[in-house]
């Protein structure tokens, strides 16, 4: 049995955006893990954690809709969303 390995810039097997990416590419991303689309599992922690890093890139967009996703999650999730976004930040 083969097991695969996954980069460890990746979430779910899909690349994390670099850490020169823009507000609108980190913003693109957030929507397709807060809908579930283009390859990406439906996961709110990962499209918050997209979110915050697209708002503090200045994506206005992005502000607005992680305080939306923010209000379906539980509050550990909403923590777990920034731990990993300051993780990214640390380690960009």
């Amino acid at each position: 049995m083969m097991m695969s390995i996954e980069p460890p810039a990746a979430i779910h097997g899909i690349p994390l955006p670099t850490t020169d990416a823009s507000g609108e590419e980190l913003f693109r991303m957030g929507m397709l893990y807060s809908t579930g689309q283009g390859g990406a599992p439906l996961d709110y922690v990962s499209a918050h954690m997209l979110f915050n890093l697209a708002a503090m890139r200045g994506s206005v967009e992005a502000k607005v809709y992680r305080k939306e996703i923010s209000q379906e999650m539980a509050s550990e999730d909403v923590a777990e969303a920034q731990r990993q976004a300051r993780e990214w930040l640390a380690h960009g």
